[in-house]
């Protein structure tokens, strides 16, 4: 069975990152923002898969595991703020929040 190299998982990685830091930087829908989180925590799943299928352990299934923990509470708390923040301020672009006060 040929394997996959450890340079395949860094640059799909890579990629996957670059995506999301540029969808985090460049959009300003409060959702969009949160899904490019979201790909940016995955690029790093596939980093932590990678390096362990290659070194043959298990700490980065054990590390991304943690991440996706990780991802799911951060989805679940941001699309709560952003569902509160669209009933009480009808906004859904980041630029339209200028102040965090209750």
């Amino acid at each position: 069975m040929k394997t996959i190299p450890v340079e395949a998982y860094f640059v799909v990685s890579m990629v996957l990152f670059g995506l999301g830091v540029i969808g985090l930087i460049a959009r300003r829908n409060l959702v969009t923002v949160l899904m490019s989180l979201e790909l940016a925590l995955n690029a790093v799943n596939v980093a932590f898969v990678g390096a362990d299928a290659h070194m043959g352990l298990v700490e980065g299934q054990i590390f991304a595991l943690f991440v996706i923990a990780l991802a799911a509470a951060e989805a679940a708390v941001g699309l709560g703020i952003i569902i509160a923040i669209f009933r009480y301020r009808y906004v859904e672009s980041t630029d339209e929040i200028t102040d965090m006060r209750g």
